[in-house]
């Protein structure tokens, strides 16, 4: 089965020390400038022909697909086909990159100089990079890293650069041009961030996509999550892209595409306070990425380490064996557009889950994402007044690196330290979330020493909310480890019952409500549950029998830690079902529904009936919202007025 496969291709592992080269460690004992300069002699896809950038635009606008497209608009708005192909023109001439070898050097000698000042260290699985570089010579590859900070843009042409990899073709919002002309030269090509129903942009932006792909070009770099997670938190994935670029595979266009996982870690993200006010609905400034590198004390920061995990290459061909209905290509003609069946759908929308997956399980906990679930647990009186005693914390920071261990996540604890060190360390570089004052933890918080009036308790909950967020945003990092046995801790808790077969069609049902929190590869539930039971009864909390899952004494401690890491997940849905079962109005907007909800959560929060800070972000309050569509308890209408309302059922 398809599931079955995916565990055939990826065993999660612990961090071997040998596995992961730090990169910087060369580049601090050499100069930018030689770095920069340095010979570039990367090895090609074998049959790729060679081609500029211009040749490159000009196969788009000549190929057979796009005139027809061109034609058939023209025809349909009365336009002549010389209109429509220089209103083509001007879309790729927005749209297309402008990849130059000497300002992949000036990124390269600007990057290098960066990272040094930004990171201790930036790990890179040198197996994975092998395995990548001898996947380029053999078919067209396309990159998929997540998405956590504007530095996953950067730090993957970094790599390669620095390896002698051919640097890819990037995926960009519009956004990021305001920088000018010098990613375009590095290899970044731009995407409206709204397309709608513009048919011409669509096919241009198809054909540009896929001639790089058949050519194999160059590898082509694209988030399949969509978006940066604001949450840090997997995204559920955007399947425009990666219906794209496998495409040409189903045509029969190319022999195969080779997907390449990539799971990027930080032990601190730049942009922390910035998605914690994000979340909370404060606008986001005008997005840069020089202007991020500028802003106020941001290199003067310690941003701790950066792991940068590629993982193991997989075949299209492979993963889509059996699942395809080839005959439904063969009878149309390549050039023709032609929208995908339920079955090809149904095929990538599983494959795009896969790969969210298998960057999930890339990726390597810190010891700050332990401690951050286990602060989450603790009464925000406790962090706020009398302070968590210290060697609480490290205890029990100690005691769920075993488990996370015992779960077979990829854990990133430095060797050589001693565990105390460890976790001194991980608090000093979170100065900006929580501080360590004689013997005990405190979540900071920040006086505005230029305010004269003392702050509306309102004003208090959602200054705390932002430190709150940030915490939050590290126990996110590391939830997928614990999510499919967390939903079967409290599947028990709820429901009281010991019966596998009750406990799994509950089990199925919070992974239904919690589809858009939780990545679960589809059609996966019976193998999901099937983990979720081996996990608890190999770190003792239970014991599975063919009918009976029943509770240990010894794991009582592991199932309240589950469940509680997935109550503030519980307390926010429950909240906003609430909200919408007493309201009169059935019909309402969603910009009228999110400041509603955060101002009902923070009267209850400032009355002690909530202590769940997470009910205040936008991210959660839209995912209830698609949760809520997707079970058919509302509706989303069209409305000429305001483009969009909302009704309950």
């Amino acid at each position: 089965t398809p599931v079955c496969y995916w565990f055939s291709l990826h065993q999660p592992a612990l961090k071997d020390e040998e596995e992961f080269t730090d990169i910087l460690e060369e580049r601090r004992r050499t100069t930018d400038l030689g770095y920069a300069l340095r010979t570039f002699n990367p090895q090609p896809y074998k049959g790729a022909p060679t081609l500029s950038t211009s040749d490159l635009n000009k196969a788009v606008l000549e190929s057979q697909y796009l005139c027809y497209i061109i034609k058939e608009i023209a025809m349909e708005t009365g336009s002549s086909v010389e209109k429509v192909k220089e209103d083509a023109s001007r879309i790729l001439k927005e749209m297309s990159h402008n990849l130059q070898l000497g300002f992949i050097r000036l990124m390269g000698y600007t990057l290098n100089k960066v990272f040094k000042r930004l990171y201790r260290s930036i790990y890179v699985n040198m197996e994975g990079l092998n395995m990548l570089q001898q996947a380029i010579q053999e078919s067209p590859v396309i990159l998929i890293p997540n998405h956590r900070s504007y530095v996953d843009f950067l730090i993957i042409s970094y790599i390669l650069f620095t390896y002698d990899i051919p640097v890819p073709v990037i995926a960009a919002g519009i956004h990021v041009a305001i920088i000018g002309g010098l990613l375009r030269r590095s290899g970044a090509f731009y995407i409206r961030r709204a397309i709608g129903s513009d048919k011409l942009y669509w096919a241009v932006l198809l054909e540009y996509v896929q001639t790089i792909v058949r050519t194999g070009y160059a590898p082509l770099e694209f988030y399949v999550e969509g978006f940066r997670s604001r949450t840090l938190k997997s995204l559920v994935p955007k399947l425009g892209m990666m219906d794209m670029v496998l495409e040409p595979y189903f045509k029969g266009e190319v022999f195969d595409i080779t997907l390449v996982p990539i799971s990027i870690s930080y032990d601190r993200v730049l942009e922390e306070s910035l998605l914690a006010l994000e979340l909370l609905g404060v606008p986001r400034p005008k997005e840069s990425i020089t202007g991020l590198f500028k802003a106020s004390g941001v290199l003067q920061e310690d941003y701790g380490c950066m792991h940068v995990n590629f993982g193991r290459p997989l075949s299209a061909r492979q993963l889509c064996e059996g699942k395809i209905n080839w005959s439904e290509y063969n009878l149309i003609p390549r050039n023709l557009p032609q929208r995908p069946t339920a079955e090809t759908q149904d095929c990538v929308n599983w494959l795009a889950h896969l790969i969210v997956r298998t960057q999930e399980e890339g990726s390597l906990i810190s010891p700050w994402s332990l401690m951050a679930c286990l602060l989450l647990q603790t009464p925000f009186t406790t962090l706020t007044e009398e302070g968590l005693q210290w060697h609480q914390l490290t205890e029990k920071t100690l005691w769920l690196r075993k488990l996370v261990l015992d779960f077979g996540a990829r854990l990133n604890w430095p060797g050589g330290w001693a565990n105390s060190e460890v976790m001194s360390s991980t608090v000093a570089l979170h100065h900006s979330i929580v501080h360590h004052k004689e013997d005990r933890i405190y979540l900071v918080q920040d006086e505005d020493p230029a305010r004269q009036d003392p702050l509306s308790p309102e004003e208090g909950v959602m200054r705390m909310a932002v430190v709150v967020l940030m915490l939050v945003s590290y126990r996110n990092q590391a939830l997928h480890v614990f999510v499919r046995p967390g939903i079967l801790a409290t599947a028990i808790h709820i429901t009281k019952n010991t019966r596998k077969d009750e406990l799994f069609s509950f089990f199925c049902f919070l992974q239904d409500v919690f589809s858009n929190e939780f990545i679960f590869i589809p059609g996966s539930a019976v193998q999901d549950f099937e983990e979720a039971c081996s996990l608890l009864q190999k770190c003792g909390a239970v014991h599975i029998s063919q009918q009976e899952v029943t509770v240990l004494e010894t794991g009582l401690e592991v199932l309240s830690f589950l469940q509680k890491l997935l109550q503030p997940f519980l307390d926010s849905y429950q909240l906003m079902f609430r909200y919408l079962c007493e309201k009169e109005d059935h019909v309402f907007t969603e910009e009228q529904f999110l400041p509603d909800v955060r101002n009902l959560a923070t009267k209850l929060i400032l009355s002690g009936d909530l202590r769940t800070f997470e009910v205040l972000s936008s991210d959660t309050q839209k995912n209830v919202l698609s949760a809520l569509r997707r079970l058919e308890a509302v509706t989303k209408l069209r409305m000429e007025s305001d483009g969009g309302n909302i009704s309950t059922e």
